[in-house]
């Protein structure tokens, strides 16, 4: 709750009073809390990032059915109160995210799929199309109070993960961007003496890892400049996350390529990406074993992606 404090006593201090004096026969279905977009809603707002769409409030869930019969008189008043309270940069944007919104439309739009909240599911259409960085948005932040569990109930399906097979998918997917980007073509890319394609590897290379990485852990990873800092979060011994802080900081060591010829099975350890390259997926390929994905360990995870496709058929 520590993160979060500004809202919760916000909550507390002005928006249950409101709530209890003007709608006391439908306190119990208001769900309240702070969560979607933001990085206020993951807890990583500083002052840096308070200089727009920024300012203490709280979100407020209601059915289709509860909007329809308070909701429209209670976002009013909810915006009068807020109105009162001294803050900075208190934007339209961020009044869109606070305030009173229907369950369905809050994760709607952030999923971009037409959720059924009544229901509590999701199609396997519709989880392929979803986005990892909106997941966790659509599950950040903390619920203060939820008495109906409607809220709650939609937001914990989507926090027990993907289901297991598009889960090895996605997967799939990121062993092969991995392999593709960091441990073929970055090597190519330098023997041709292409260093801006070569750079594009690489950071396309660590963002699979880091992707992947979330997915070994069952995850969602945020918007991608806060990804770095919560696999740091996630990454109990630190290794994996500082192998990625290094693999980040590299510079371009065109020396190491000098009259070096390309060949696919013979790395070129000289250049300090390609050993952080092995490295790291040596270690993905460890969570992928301890995850009984795969049997063995091997540092190319392209050599066991039809192994992991073979599991979702």
């Amino acid at each position: 709750m520590e993160r979060f404090e500004a809202n919760y006593r916000f909550y507390t201090e002005e928006v249950a009073g409101l709530i209890k004096e003007k709608y006391p026969e439908y306190e119990s279905r208001i769900a309240v809390g702070i969560a979607g977009e933001g990085s206020d809603c993951f807890g990583y707002d500083d002052i840096i990032s308070r200089d727009h769409d920024f300012g203490t409030g709280v979100c407020l869930w209601l059915t289709d059915e509860s909007m329809e019969e308070f909701g429209r008189e209670l976002d009013r008043d909810y915006n009068e109160l807020a109105d009162r309270k001294e803050r900075a940069y208190y934007t339209d944007r961020l009044r869109e995210r606070r305030g009173v919104m229907t369950i369905h439309d809050f994760y709607s739009d952030i999923l971009r799929v037409d959720c059924d909240t009544r229901n509590c599911r999701l199609t396997e259409e519709q989880w392929l199309e979803l986005d990892h960085a909106c997941l966790a948005t659509a599950v950040n932040g903390k619920v203060f109070r939820d008495e109906e569990g409607i809220f709650t109930a939609f937001r914990n399906m989507l926090l027990s993960y993907y289901p297991e097979n598009i889960r090895r998918m996605r997967i799939a997917q990121m062993m092969h961007e991995y392999s593709a980007s960091l441990q073929v073509n970055y090597a190519r890319c330098m023997s041709r003496g292409d260093t801006v394609a070569a750079q594009l590897c690489r950071m396309n290379g660590l963002n699979a890892a880091m992707q992947l990485y979330f997915l070994l852990k069952r995850v969602y990873p945020p918007y991608y400049k806060w990804t770095y800092r919560a696999l740091t979060e996630l990454d109990g011994s630190g290794e994996f996350s500082r192998r990625i802080k290094e693999l980040a900081e590299q510079g371009i060591n065109s020396s190491a390529w000098k009259s070096t010829k390309y060949h696919p099975n013979r790395p070129n350890f000289t250049d300090r990406v390609i050993s952080l390259a092995e490295d790291i997926g040596c270690d993905l390929s460890e969570m992928l074993k301890e995850q009984g994905l795969i049997d063995h360990i091997n540092p190319y995870l392209e050599a066991d992606v039809n192994r992991i496709l073979a599991i979702t058929k």
